[in-house]
């Protein structure tokens, strides 16, 4: 948050003026008698512009209204004898004109403006009224200015006086200001200085320009030529590192430097930045000697000056030295330090400013100029002068008759002023004399004062430097208490405020003030309390108990007046949760919070401004009362964002900033430099990062042989580089682009660089994947993977391939292809080989691989496993051993005995078991293998045998063995269903395991009460293997039970079944499931049936039982139906009831369906709205085809018609070759195109029509069954007959004749 602003009371704003006046005397109102006052004058010294008219302000007020006069040049000045100045009604101003002649000097001078009315005269200030001046530059020939090379000069420049004086500035001739630095700068009067003189100095163009500010003018003065000699003998000097370009610059290696005499002569310059030396550096400039010199000062001169300034004006001071090194110049202050508040250094510590000058900056200053050859110094003596200034200026008094009073007028200045009283604008002497007046310097005092005695008095303080002129009336009154302000007033302030309570009063004589509060108590003043003469009432800290009404009496001896003020606190404005910085990505959403908390009483108004103007929240941003939310931000929504909660007395304000980020611009101007063999150095001009860092820069390349148009990634690099070195791939023609990347994406891609080929070079990858295997039992395929289209390195690109039997010795064989495959035909069966390979290209073969071991092909194994036998079968799994074949049998590489079995029966009457062949490997090389064949289904028959494998092939079968397993315990029950049929018992029903492993015995189950006691013990109750349900009396009707049911064998329990018996909380009495639909599909069905169970508090089941093998589904529902069900088995028939979850013993009846066949579930295509979509849009494609060959039939069939003219027919219709009709014309007798024939046989303007292929007409074609026979419509043969000469057939006609 950049800042939270205080809060701000409209209260305090309301009365600041009260606080600035609080102990000022107290104004007569407007509608009481009393003298003139001056209100709004001119400036003393009053500058006017030639160009316009001139006004001179005069106004005042009093009662009566004052009447205006003016005095020029101390004599009466007579408005009406000149008809170019006139008077403002009701004001004294003056306006003079010059649109019919005249000039403005005429009317400079000293003027005074007097306001008179009954009671006094009120004089203004003397205003001097001068006209603005721009004279131009006196006409000069300047001769050249020659000067020898590390002298020090003056150019003057001697500006034209002018009025205001003009601003000073240097410039060429190209308007190019004048270099200035510490060896050339301009003084204060406006002349350039050179400390001293160098050869790159000389020019023809040194002008100094004058700007008039009234007038908004520049002159330019003739300017310069400054030529520099340089004739000294060759020799060498010295050279200081921070001379003569006055400070350190960094230098080229080589400089040229033109003398007067145009001889060109190279100089090494050397670095001086980087060396830091305390002996002068001997430097070979040109092979000449330039004179050094001791600091001098060139303005002011002498060791000692002397300065006047008047106080509260700008003090400058200014010293400018001269020599060879430049000096550097110093101020220092005797008796003490420079006031570092108010001293300013400027050109380049030539110049000494102090700003609003008082008397304590008077003084000696000291300026010292120094360079290693030496110092000198400069005292100037300052002297602090003053205009006149007021330390008690006499201000407007009210007297009643018979009371005392006076005038003050003290003023101090340097020398000290004179002060001088008037009356009504006459010295004071010259008045008739006035017992109760008398006059003690700068006092006057009134003593029992009488009506008709008013009178305005002018207090003259003056001396060398200004005068101060200030008007007092004394206005003697009889006037009762009187409130000036408004009654009743309602104020509003801040809880913790200082508030002022305003009463603004009159009398006279003067009457005492006093506050109540609520009517009661004494004078409130003091304490928290403070009560000023104008009658305002300071509450230093309002509270909540401030509250109330307030009383303000002022009483005399000529009566009492009163008013009251209404106070109420309130809480202050605060913004409790302020908006936070915020970054956010370009294209994203930014919110700024915005919590106000207030007094609940105001109302308080929120708005938004974005860097302090006004934000138009328009259609995209949008504002609550708590915040205010940007979408889709772009960089224009980039700035400070300041929420204010305002209410009619104050305001509270915070402010955040948003960052917009975006992916930075791309990079430009790539740029390929230092080319190699293999590498090139890439560089490029990073591009904007949008205010969030580039982390990394993505070069890619892109080549136009093998991929041309495909960019690939070729390296990153970090985002501080902009050079880089590019490791390259022999013979590819690149060219590269880089993208720049930071925390919010990447940007575009920069243009593509340059083209940059490589040269070519032997490979110098090696092939991967390299192995031999066999495809056939005597072929061995040796493949490899093709190199890369970059690691080529070169054009036509080969592979040398060798190998040899790795068991025998031989020789090796060889190959060269341009493929990656290589067949070795007529091998033994699966014999190892070793195998290498190399890459090849013009210009030279790559390294060799490593040898590899491949195979040729295998075959089938000849032998089968021997002796297969099972030992130590128990009810879930067997041991297997066999007998090893012969490895040579094998024929391949081995890689298991696989052993094929299936369960072939149950031991179990009547159980029907899957015969499916499941198999199982065994790897195993040593001399007697074994197994152990797992995951057999108990109290089962099984069938098994085993074959050898390769990767390839098996072989042939072993002997088939039979086993069989144990009796086990058996699987959970296929179902267990809990329902409440009564209110006092539960009804359990359930279903034979689907694999009972054995002969079943009975069923346990084991119970106990969920909402007892846990260490009651669980109850048990065993049943017989043909019983299947048990119901259980229940002690209480709110008892729930948790059910364990598990089957039973010889062997032990099976797996269990838990059960938990739901909720009863509900009486099932009345509650009912009826109306079971089901619409059966083929693996799914809609299911629908009604209730009376409350809406949205009942879950329910859908028991699904398969007919074929009583199979049960229960899917648990919350939803309210219909319901659809899917998973289903297609073709099969189901039992299907509803029953609630919470109350089993609530059910729907049973209904059966069957499901559709699997080839049966097919959606009726014709009633899909898609299907009949689409059979309308192509009906509708149809039906314009068929309008579009109509009308081109209608204009000359299949055949080209001509564009200007239509081509009538021959009498004879000739066909061509593929048997459609050609259209003939003579070529002078076509008829305008457009036209037809009429029935009248007029022709008339139009486009084709049918008309001359109606139906009946000459015009028709009958032959072949032409267009326009298909299109007509069809009619009884009678009217056909008889109307022979009908009209043909529109277009429309025949559309609706396809109908």
């Amino acid at each position: 948050m950049l800042g939270q602003g205080a809060h701000v009371a409209l209260a305090l704003t309301l009365f600041l003026p009260l606080l600035c006046h609080k102990a000022a005397a107290i104004e007569v109102p407007q509608d009481l008698k009393q003298p003139p006052t001056i209100v709004k004058q001119s400036v003393k010294d009053y500058i006017v512009d030639p160009r316009d008219n001139i006004i001179i302000e005069c106004e005042a007020k009093g009662n009566p209204v004052p009447t205006f006069s003016w005095r020029r040049n101390g004599k009466y000045f007579n408005i009406g004898k000149d008809p170019r100045v006139t008077m403002r009604k009701r004001s004294g101003t003056l306006e003079i004109g010059f649109r019919n002649g005249g000039r403005p000097e005429d009317y400079e001078g000293e003027y005074q403006c007097f306001a008179n009315n009954d009671f006094g005269v009120a004089l203004s200030n003397k205003i001097l009224l001068r006209v603005s001046k721009a004279p131009l530059w006196p006409k000069e020939v300047l001769q050249p200015v020659v000067v020898t090379e590390g002298a020090p000069l003056v150019l003057p420049c001697n500006p034209p006086p002018g009025l205001p004086p003009p601003f000073t500035f240097w410039m060429n001739s190209a308007m190019t200001p004048i270099p200035q630095d510490k060896r050339v700068s301009m003084g204060l009067n406006g002349d350039l200085y050179f400390s001293n003189v160098l050869a790159q100095d000389a020019h023809t163009d040194y002008s100094c320009n004058a700007r008039f500010l009234f007038t908004h003018t520049i002159q330019q003065k003739n300017p310069f030529t400054l030529k520099v000699q340089t004739n000294e003998p060759y020799n060498e000097t010295s050279f200081n590192a921070t001379d003569p370009y006055g400070g350190c610059r960094q230098s080229q290696n080589q400089e040229e430097i033109e003398h007067s005499n145009k001889e060109v002569i190279s100089i090494i310059v050397l670095d001086l930045c980087s060396v830091a030396l305390k002996e002068p550096i001997k430097l070979l400039v040109g092979s000449r000697k330039v004179a050094e010199s001791t600091p001098t000062f060139l303005s002011p001169s002498g060791s000692e000056s002397s300065k006047m300034v008047l106080r509260g004006e700008e003090l400058l001071l200014e010293c400018i030295a001269a020599g060879l090194p430049t000096p550097t110049v110093k101020w220092f202050k005797k008796g003490g330090d420079l006031p570092g508040e108010k001293v300013k250094l400027e050109n380049y510590n030539k110049t000494l400013k102090i700003i609003s000058v008082s008397e304590e900056d008077a003084g000696e200053y000291l300026c010292m100029a120094n360079s290693q050859l030496g110092s000198i110094r400069h005292t100037i003596f300052v002297q602090v002068k003053a205009a006149p200034f007021w330390l008690d200026k006499p201000t407007d008094l009210v007297l009643s008759p018979d009371e005392n009073g006076r005038l003050v007028c003290r003023a101090n200045g340097n020398p000290k002023p004179n002060i001088q009283w008037m009356i009504n604008g006459l010295p004071i002497d010259s008045a008739p004399p006035n017992p109760s007046r008398q006059v003690l310097g700068d006092t006057i005092i009134f003593r029992s004062v009488q009506m008709g005695s008013s009178a305005v008095y002018q207090c003259n303080a003056s001396n060398q430097h200004g005068y101060l002129l200030a008007n007092a009336f004394v206005n003697v009154l009889d006037m009762p208490p009187r409130m000036l302000g408004p009654k009743n007033q309602l104020i509003k302030v801040i809880e913790n405020n200082r508030t002022f309570l305003d009463c603004p009063f009159f009398g006279s004589p003067l009457p005492e003030l006093r506050w109540f509060k609520n009517g009661q108590g004494s004078g409130l003043d003091g304490g928290q309390y403070r009560v000023y003469i104008n009658g305002t009432l300071e509450i230093k800290r309002a509270r909540p108990e401030d509250e109330g009404t307030y009383t303000c009496v002022a009483s005399s001896i000529l009566g009492k007046a009163e008013s009251q003020v209404r106070l109420e606190v309130k809480e202050p404005t605060r913004i409790v949760r302020a908006p936070e910085h915020h970054s956010a990505i370009r294209g994203s959403s930014a919110r700024f919070d915005c919590k106000v908390k207030s007094d609940p009483s105001l109302a308080i108004t929120v708005a938004w401004t974005k860097d302090d103007k006004p934000l138009s929240l328009g259609w995209r941003l949008r504002k609550d009362d708590e915040s205010l939310t940007i979408p889709n931000v772009n960089e224009g929504d980039e700035g400070t964002y300041t929420c204010t909660a305002k209410s009619e007395i104050d305001q509270d304000s915070a402010s955040a900033r948003l960052t917009v980020l975006d992916r930075p611009d791309p990079p430009t101007d790539l740029d390929l430099s230092d080319p190699a063999a293999r590498s090139v150095r890439l560089t490029w001009i990073p591009g904007k990062e949008h205010r969030s860092p580039i982390t990394e820069f993505l070069v890619q390349f892109e080549e136009d042989h093998w991929e041309p148009g495909r960019w690939q990634d070729l390296a990153t690099y970090p985002g501080d580089l902009n050079t880089v070195i590019l490791q390259l791939a022999p013979f590819v023609n690149y060219q590269f682009r880089v993208i720049a990347i930071n925390s919010v994406g990447r940007s575009k891609p920069s243009r593509p660089s340059p083209r940059y080929k490589t040269s070519g070079a032997a490979p110098d990858a090696i092939p991967r994947g390299l192995r031999g295997w066999g495809s056939k039992k005597d072929n061995m395929e040796i493949t490899w993977e093709p190199l890369l289209d970059l690691e080529r390195n070169g054009p036509n690109l080969h592979y040398n391939v060798w190998w040899r039997r790795n068991d025998v010795e031989e020789e090796w064989s060889s190959v060269t292809t341009a493929k990656s495959k290589h067949i070795v035909q007529n091998t033994e069966t699966y014999v190892p080989y070793e195998i290498k390979i190399q890459a090849r290209n013009e210009f030279g073969a790559g390294p060799e691989s490593n040898v590899v071991i491949g195979y040729s092909g295998e075959d089938k194994p000849t032998d089968a496993p021997t002796d297969v036998q099972v030992s130590k079968v128990d009810s879930t799994k067997a041991n297997i051993q066999w007998k090893p074949v012969d490895p040579d049998s094998i024929q391949g590489e081995f890689k298991e005995y696989r052993l094929y079995y299936w369960r072939e029966s149950s031991l179990v009457p009547g159980l029907v078991v899957s015969k499916e062949k499941k198999t199982r490997g065994f790897y195993s090389t040593s001399a007697e293998p074994s197994g152990i064949l797992t995951d057999l289904v108990p109290y089962s028959k099984y069938k098994m045998f085993m074959v050898v494998a390769n990767s390839r092939f098996e072989g042939p079968p072993s002997n088939t063995m039979e086993f069989t397993t144990k009796e086990g315990v058996p699987d959970a029950p296929r179902f267990f269903r809990i329902n409440r049929r009564t209110f006092d018992t539960i009804y359990l029903d359930w279903d034979k395991p689907l694999e009972p492993n054995g002969i079943l015995i009975g069923y346990q189950l084991r119970y106990q009460t969920v909402n007892g006691s846990s260490t009651v013990q669980p109850q048990i109750q065993t049943f017989p293997p043909n019983k299947t349900d048990f119901t259980l009396q229940l002690p209480d009707r709110s008892t729930r039970y948790k059910f364990y049911l598990s089957a039973l064998t010889q062997v032990g329990a099976g797996e269990v079944y838990a059960e938990e018996s739901p909720h009863f909380n509900e009486v099932a009495h009345g509650r009912e499931i009826w109306n079971l639909t089901v619409e059966p599909n083929s693996n799914y069905a809609n299911v629908s049936w009604r209730h009376n169970f409350p809406a949205g508090s009942s879950e329910f089941v859908l028991e699904f039982t398969l007919d074929s093998d009583k199979t049960v589904k229960v899917v648990p529902v919350k939803q309210q139906p219909p319901i659809t069900v899917a998973d289903l088995i297609a073709g099969a028939k189901y039992h299907l009831r509803v029953y609630s979850h919470e109350l089993n013993s609530v059910s729907s009846k049973s209904v059966t369906f069957k499901t559709k066949p699997a080839y049966i579930d097919q959606v009726d295509i014709a009633t899909q709205g898609w299907f009949i979509g689409l059979m309308c849009a192509i009906a509708l494609i149809i039906l314009i085809l068929l309008i579009v060959c109509f009308i081109k039939r209608s204009r000359g069939g299949k055949y080209p018609v001509r564009d200007k003219k239509d081509l009538p027919l021959d009498p004879v219709d000739h066909k061509d070759q593929d048997g459609s009709f050609d259209y003939h014309s003579d070529e002078d007798n076509k008829p305008l195109q457009g036209s037809q024939t009429s029935l009248d046989g007029n022709v008339k303007e139009s486009d084709d029509s049918l008309v001359d292929y109606g139906e009946g007409g000459d015009g028709q074609f009958n032959e072949d069954g032409s267009f326009i026979g298909q299109y007509t419509v069809k009619k009884d043969k009678d009217e056909t007959e008889g109307n022979e000469s009908s009209e043909a057939t529109s277009p429309v006609n025949a559309i609706y004749s396809l109908a």
